[in-house]
């Protein structure tokens, strides 16, 4: 079943060209030298994420948004081709739709879309979805086990962007969700396992006939574990102390896992490299009165990171270098 996009389509400005990209005015421009590489970019091809030196450059202008500034020329022409192939739409079965315009409020100074504001718009799709099949159950609530974001191109600022999302497993208390979400300048799919939780004991439970008459012809029989996989810290790792805000918890009383993937952004700033592949893993709910401390380690694919507190994994993510 597609959902109309009807409902869900933002008020585009009208003023705006059909691609809603930042458009180059030049036709040839070349990358700073500290990244011991040169890229060239014609008119009419949206550029974005590594800055630009001064001499010889130029200016893009973001439409309908009114900000001119110096044109950026983003790294998803160098990423990993060989990246994990996506998972395609299930040929029968439910799969919404949604649409979602890429704010400033969700990019880096750069203007790549962040992993913390993609995880946002994975969980708003989820929430939307549920509520729009019928199947939303007021006993229970949602909550993320685990996530793994294949990269194929970052989303910048102000793409026009297209979400599909659809239930590609089930387990006994839990099930996959997949959701692709494309736009002109990049395209990233995601799986996460939602674990099905009771509201009145806080323990997971089978998520219900209901659940599985809507989205069950879509998981198509594929079982799907639960089960966490990615390393522990080394025993003694201290970190740095990662404080957490007011506004970083939700409605459940815990951190949302969005803040996490804040979290791999202070990481992948630090490092100064893309993934083409992330994954997070959700050990423990982050309370109020936690203090977790942020962990990082290098890995033959790219890094590992972990946030802990008083000896406990809360988090652990992977990023391999893209």
């Amino acid at each position: 079943m597609l959902t109309s996009l009807a409902r869900l389509r933002p008020a585009w400005d009208p003023a705006c060209p059909a691609t809603g990209e930042l458009v180059l005015s030049t036709a040839e421009i070349t990358c700073s030298p500290l990244l011991g590489q040169i890229e060239t970019a014609r008119p009419g091809r949206p550029a974005i994420e590594t800055p630009l030196t001064w001499p010889g450059i130029a200016v893009g202008h973001l439409y309908g948004v009114g900000v001119s500034y110096p044109a950026m020329i983003r790294k998803n022409a160098a990423m990993d081709v060989t990246a994990p192939a996506f998972r395609p739409d299930p040929s029968s079965g439910r799969v919404y739709a949604a649409r979602r315009f890429v704010r400033s409020t969700d990019v880096t100074p750069s203007g790549r879309l962040r992993l913390d504001a993609l995880a946002r718009y994975l969980q708003t799709a989820a929430e939307d979805d549920l509520a729009d099949s019928g199947a939303l159950d007021p006993a229970v609530v949602w909550l993320v086990r685990r996530c793994e974001v294949v990269v194929r191109g970052f989303p910048v600022m102000s793409d026009r962007l297209a979400l599909r999302t659809f239930c590609s497993g089930t387990g006994p208390r839990w099930a996959e969700r997949t959701t692709t979400v494309s736009g002109p300048a990049g395209e990233l799919q995601a799986s996460a396992v939602w674990a099905c939780v009771s509201r009145e004991t806080g323990r997971p439970v089978a998520p219900g006939e209901e659940f599985l008459r809507v989205y069950g012809e879509s998981a198509a029989g594929n079982s799907v574990s639960a089960r966490l996989s990615l390393p522990r810290p080394a025993d003694g790792a201290i970190g740095r102390s990662w404080p957490l805000r007011a506004a970083d918890f939700d409605t459940a009383g815990h951190v949302n896992n969005a803040v996490t993937w804040a979290a791999v952004e202070d990481v992948l700033a630090e490092a100064g490299w893309l993934p083409g592949c992330a994954a997070v893993e959700y050990h423990r709910a982050i309370l109020p009165g936690c203090e977790p401390r942020l962990v990082t380690a290098p890995d033959a694919a790219g890094a590992l990171m972990w946030l802990v507190t008083d000896g406990h994994v809360l988090a652990a993510a992977r990023l391999n270098r893209g």
